[in-house]
């Protein structure tokens, strides 16, 4: 082992220091430490120093517990942006934060910001762990690191284990941990690589005493984590990793309402599954701890943190990031890209590719609280083939229900249930309804099965005396199933597949499973401990762990809630798709509202109960975006709005972009005014069918990006800078959005406008409004406006005329799509991946001139078309989709 020791001693920290920043200065980088140990056969590793640390912060003073007074001048002297909080626990004045060994220097609140600089603040010297025994191992190497002086949290853990695993070319694994006492570590099923890879796009360093890593991109030198710029903290309920960010333009860590690049000025995100409407800075229904940045050359990396507790994620604009986390490990991947999109594919790589959604999931989806009988549903159908409208899937909120218990509908509006399911599947439609996972627990002993058959195999959360936590929600008093517990994933599939013999339906909606609770914790409160009281609370609405859901000390199979609450829904989404596999033999169809990373393998999900306003319609193009960046494509909002009433305006525009979620529904609130399409005026109604007349058109684009999700990775619906990462003015572009690589969407997003700006990166975009689709219902269509049907781009903003009735979608040049002209959305069922489907027309967009030729497969093709004005060239053929075939033309 080859180890070298610097010369400058303790006493002389400051000329050293001095020292090796002038060399810093002249390097252009640090690479400095105290004491290194490296093993000869760890090629590519060095360490880094504690000057690092020290350099990186200016930099900040005195080991805890001491004050920090009198070195203000030089180990306090830590700019505003480069503080790392040291009383993120609670306020604390001046002599108390001092007497942490912490700096206490008050300053003004950031304009825009959503909190504060630390006024108390970690100085670089402040003791963390040191790292020592550094070994190789087959996948890397191993090492300890201990701590010689508690911090101000509970119960530090004062020698840790570290693992580092050089998985491959692009994905660095490492884990730090408890070698003494095995702690919570989330139940992800995860890839195992058995030997390091060969070569890798990345180098590591680091640091010994404070310990920390710093990854490296080899191409570039850049610096895409360095843990040395704060101290590491592990105590039992208190886990946090800070890191440098080579850039502000971070997105990722869902659930939150705002724009996809994420605030670096000061921003908390706090992940506890909540239910709650979408409201900006907030925790909302899913917990997504995965981020990706942007780095200046357009390349990307993206880092994930395995950790299913309850945790904050602070953004400071150094720029920096700190995980908070209550619990668990700290178990962190790194993905090098080197594009955005590679990212996407290596994170997927790890929680778990998109499933396949049925061709009839993707169609138009119709929904209201307050369709309280069969008649009326009936009815709706009714209005909706008289208007000409299409609809793929009805669906049932809580109104089927007898008092509101699953697996139950009432004989009241409802009693003749199986057989209007019956008339849909007649008509070519399908049926899917809401599934909350609270079981109502009121009843007498025998009078309804799924409680007393829960009880009798015992799948319920318990409190602390070993009986059902009991809650409240729609029914009144509740029990909670355990989904992480076999026996209950085997008694969820009986349930199902009993109430599908009853009601054959099609899909489950499952709902209010953050899981919500009407009320704190249970019934009977909860016990007055650490697991309810932790020492740290992240920023959750309510200021507890346990407001509008059950406690945190309530016992599941595989650890306590407090550990396991963020994957309720993830649970309950696997064992929903397990047994409806089990039940219907066909492949499943699943809509959450609560999810974590991994979701996208079992589930998709809609973005909650938003308000009917323009500023909601505009912050859902963010959101789908996100959520398709995390792995779940099948995403989208309720159309209109479900809260409040909607105006025709609003609901025009709302459902122009809903034909491009990727999951599209209109479903609404029983206190606010219906809002099916053909409860407008004609002219409206006119907009809306062109709008699902184009998403029909396209829908076996749509089939085919989630095939290509499920099979590869790959986004549905994605924001520009997925497409075009060299140039930085698509990064922060999320008013618009993306169909695979080339259809540009392009909607209106404010009340009042005929006119939309859009930024269109370098090339050839054609409009698709050159391409005639057959229109819904007997109406003509109305011929458009003089168009500019090709935009020559630079890579510049452009604005487009936008009547009520038009969404601007957008072909770039280079690219084929696949089309249809039914609006009759059937799967036809061929061998080979649709190799016997019959292609009977192609359209060539961009044609400067009348061919005088066209071949198809050699063959001479008669009755081709051509537009001078569109510049499209449109030609006939009978082509077997899964044979090589030749069109030319001269």
């Amino acid at each position: 082992m080859d180890m070298r020791w610097l010369s400058c001693s303790r006493p002389l920290l400051g000329v050293c220091t001095f020292f090796f920043l002038a060399t810093a200065a002249f390097l252009g980088h640090v690479l400095l430490h105290n004491l290194a140990v490296v093993p000869r056969k760890l090629h590519g590793f060095s360490q880094v120093p504690k000057e690092t640390y020290r350099a990186h912060q200016q930099r900040a003073s005195g080991p805890g517990p001491q004050s920090c007074p009198g070195t203000a001048s030089t180990q306090c002297n830590v700019p505003p942006n480069s503080r790392f909080d040291c009383a993120p626990d609670r306020a604390i004045t001046q002599e108390q934060c001092e007497a942490r060994g912490c700096c206490y220097m008050p300053v003004g609140w950031p304009r825009g910001s959503q909190m504060g600089q630390p006024w108390c603040f970690f100085p670089p010297s402040y003791p963390s762990y040191m790292l020592g025994n550094l070994t190789p191992t087959d996948m890397g190497y191993t090492a300890s690191l201990t701590r010689t002086t508690p911090t101000f949290f509970p119960k530090d853990i004062l020698t840790l284990r570290l693992d580092v695993l050089l998985e491959t070319e692009s994905r660095l694994h490492f884990t730090i941990k408890d070698p003494k006492s095995r702690r919570y570590e989330v139940p992800l099923e995860t890839p195992r690589v058995h030997s390091q890879a060969p070569s890798t796009l990345y180098s590591m360093e680091f640091s010994e005493e404070p310990f920390g890593v710093v990854v490296r991109r080899k191409l570039d030198g850049r610096v895409l984590l360095n843990t040395t710029v704060a101290p590491l903290f592990f105590a039992d309920q208190f886990l946090q990793l800070s890191t440098s960010l080579p850039s502000q333009h971070v997105t990722g860590l869902a659930e939150h309402l705002g724009p996809l690049m994420l605030n670096t000025s000061w921003t908390k995100i706090t992940l506890w599954n909540r239910d709650i409407a979408p409201t900006p800075n907030v925790n909302l229904y899913g917990s997504h701890p995965f981020y990706m940045v942007l780095e200046d050359s357009g390349l990307a990396h993206g880092v994930f943190l395995l950790n299913s507790n309850a945790m904050d994620v602070v953004l400071q604009p150094s720029p920096a990031l700190s995980w908070r986390s209550t619990g668990g490990i700290l178990d962190v991947y790194v993905f090098l890209g080197p594009d955005p999109k590679s990212v996407v594919q290596q994170y997927l790589d790890i929680v778990g590719y998109p499933f396949m959604p049925p061709y009839w999931g993707l169609g138009f989806h119709l929904c209201r609280w307050g369709y309280s009988s069969t008649a009326i549903i009936r009815q709706v159908v009714e209005n909706m083939t008289k208007a000409n409208f299409p609809l793929d899937v009805q669906w049932n909120d809580l109104d089927y229900m007898d008092a509101r218990r699953d697996f139950t509908f009432n004989k009241d509006g409802f009693g003749d249930l199986p057989a209007m399911v019956q008339e849909l599947h007649q008509g070519g439609r399908r049926y899917v309804m809401i599934v909350d996972p609270a079981i109502s627990s009121s009843g007498p002993a025998g009078s309804y099965r799924p409680y007393d058959e829960g009880l009798r195999r015992g799948v319920f959360i318990t409190n602390e005396t070993g009986q059902p936590l009991i809650g409240k929600v729609w029914p009144g008093s509740t029990a909670f199933p355990d989904f992480t517990n076999p026996k209950a994933l085997d008694w969820w599939q009986d349930m199902v597949a009993e109430f599908h013999a009853q009601v054959p339906f099609d899909g489950m909606w499952i709902d209010m499973n953050e899981p919500s609770n009407f009320v704190k914790g249970s019934l009977d409160g909860c016990p007055n401990g650490n697991l309810e009281n932790p020492p740290y609370l992240p920023g959750v609405v309510g200021g507890t762990l346990q407001a509008a859901t059950i406690c945190a000390s309530s016992h599941q199979f595989l650890s306590t809630h407090y550990d396991l609450h963020n994957l309720y829904g993830l649970t309950e989404a696997l064992a929903s798709h397990r047994a409806l596999v089990k039940a219907r033999g066909t492949r499943p169809f699943i809509i959450s509202r609560s999810t974590f990373s991994g979701h996208g393998q079992f589930a998709g999900h809609w973005t909650g109960d938003v308000w009917s306003s323009w500023d909601q319609l505009s912050s859902s193009i963010p959101e789908i975006l996100l959520f398709n960046l995390l792995g779940v494509p099948l995403v989208g909002a309720d159309i209109c709005g479900f809260q409040g009433n909607t105006s025709e305006e609003l609901c025009v525009r709302w459902t122009q972009l809903g034909a491009f979620y990727p999951f599209m529904r209109n479903h609404n609130d029983l206190h606010s005014l219906p809002q099916e399409p053909y409860r407008f005026s004609e002219m409206a109604q006119r907009a809306m069918r062109k709008a699902l007349t184009l998403r029909y058109t396209l829908l076996p684009l749509l089939y085919t990006l989630f095939h290509s999700a499920h099979t590869r990775g790959d986004t549905v619906a994605r924001p520009l800078f997925l497409e075009f990462p060299l140039d930085p003015r698509t990064w922060t572009v999320d008013r618009q959005l993306l169909w695979g690589e080339a259809l540009l969407i392009t909607p209106v997003l404010e009340a009042g406008k005929v006119e939309v700006t859009g930024y269109f990166p370098a090339g050839i975009w054609y409009n698709l409004q050159a391409v005639p689709v057959q229109p819904l219902g007997s109406l003509p269509p109305q011929l458009p406006a003089p168009l500019k049907f090709a935009i020559h781009s630079e890579g510049q903003w452009v604005t487009l005329p936008a009547p009520l009735d038009t969404i601007n979608l957008h072909l770039r040049a280079g690219h084929i799509i696949p089309m249809q002209n039914t609006i009759v959305n059937e799967m036809v069922h061929v061998t080979s991946e649709g190799a016997s489907l019959q292609l009977k027309k192609v359209t060539i967009l961009g044609v400067a001139s009348a061919p005088q030729q066209v071949l198809s497969n050699g063959v001479p093709v008669p009755n081709f078309t051509y537009s001078p004005n569109t510049q499209t060239l449109d030609i006939p053929v009978s082509l077997m989709m899964g044979q090589q075939f030749l069109i030319s033309w001269s």
